[in-house]
């Protein structure tokens, strides 16, 4: 039995106790848009040609990702399954109301199947989903699909594709899930070092977690059934010709261990200057960036508490320590279009049990000191 997915299931039934837990929404102000192409229209004809990446999954395990092209109320563009990689075509369109139709097809032309959903944009980050059905062409049987666009704004023939690593091994008692994203078509030197980048950190924890399974002398360990587990999974806060930022999320379980281990860990990637970005690239010299970042934490993870009254599994104390302007509380970051986003790892400023924590603090809270030739001036301009 995955022993993870047994963890997230137990932390989401007490998200749910806790009446829905800290979320970015509880999160105070947000910025306002800094991108006309937030406001989507929900359904009909839009002159503008667009763009738009998705992810999400046929049923409870088919993962998928997805790129649709609009033109007027005509789609097109093509999908692939995570664990396979073959592209498969797709061709449809949009009503009015946003009803969704795409057909799709084999290299030879033949149809092989039909999504059936609603296009929805988001109010608050204009980032859109499509749900409704999968079938097979001439099948009454339906299977539900659901997408989540993915905030990636890339031009000159730029795509962003996963990437899999999948391994089981029955006679080390470990199986293994691991994905990256990797930059494809028409890439520069700043992409191709951002693809060494991100593989690089994604197979050393591969690596490590197998030497661990192993034992320091090769020791196959004891037990008759499969007891040790790695995921590695990741988020796409933005992306676009000059950055990427990815939130990569680790979770790890060793047979006969209390509980399962999961962490955070971020790739922020200056695509024009071939480099990672720290924290400190991001705000002019001098400034006292930590303090200023940490105050508006502290005041909405205490925020975030206190909304949920007795459930609250935060304490005061626990928040000002683990959300202290000190640089190793602020390690995991992001950068997205609302504002700068922060996770608190599990027992960083709360219990196990709480699960990590989120906080995004906006732009306008920031852009004073925000260096105006770093990555966040296209976000505080």
């Amino acid at each position: 039995m995955n022993h993870l997915r047994i963890a997230a299931l137990v932390l989401f039934v007490n998200a749910l106790i806790l009446s829905g837990g800290c979320s970015n929404a509880a999160s105070g102000p947000q910025a306002p848009a800094t991108n006309s192409s937030e406001q989507q229209p929900v359904g009909g004809t839009t002159t503008e040609t667009e763009t738009k990446y998705f992810t999400g999954s046929i049923g409870s395990s088919l993962g998928l990702q997805m790129k649709l092209i609009r033109r007027g109320d005509e789609l097109s563009g093509s999908y692939f399954y995570k664990k396979i990689g073959t592209s498969i075509a797709l061709r449809g369109a949009i009503d009015k109301g946003g009803n969704v139709t795409l057909d799709e097809f084999d290299p030879r032309g033949k149809q092989t199947g039909k999504f059936s959903g609603k296009w929805q944009a988001d109010n608050d980050s204009g980032l859109v989903t499509i749900a409704g059905d999968w079938s097979k062409p001439d099948s009454q049987s339906k299977t539900p699909f659901s997408l989540q666009e993915q905030p990636i704004y890339f031009t000159g023939g730029i795509d962003i594709v996963a990437k899999q690593i999948n391994e089981t091994n029955k006679k080390l008692r470990y199986q293994l899930s691991a994905e990256y994203p990797e930059l494809t078509g028409s890439i520069g030197a700043g992409h191709g070092k951002f693809n060494r980048e991100v593989k690089a950190l994604v197979q050393k924890k591969v690596s490590a977690f197998k030497k661990d399974v192993a034992g320091p002398d090769g020791d196959e360990g004891a037990g008759e059934t499969m007891g040790n587990d790695l995921e590695i999974s990741y988020a796409v806060a933005v992306a676009n010709d000059d950055l990427v930022s990815i939130e990569f999320e680790v979770g790890s379980y060793y047979s006969g261990a209390a509980h399962p281990n999961s962490y955070s860990e971020v790739v922020n990637y200056d695509l024009k200057n071939g480099k990672l970005l720290s924290l400190g690239d991001l705000f002019q010299p001098g400034t006292k960036y930590l303090e200023a970042i940490a105050s508006y934490c502290i005041e909405d993870l205490k925020r975030q508490s206190k909304a949920m009254g007795s459930n609250s599994m935060l304490d005061d104390e626990t928040i000002e320590t683990g959300a202290a302007p000190k640089a190793e509380n602020y390690e995991s970051w992001t950068i997205t279009r609302k504002g700068l986003a922060i996770t608190f790892d599990a027992y960083q400023v709360g219990p196990y049990a709480a699960g990590p924590q989120h906080v995004v603090i906006p732009y306008s809270v920031i852009q004073n000191i925000a260096n105006p030739q770093g990555a966040l001036a296209q976000f505080t301009k």
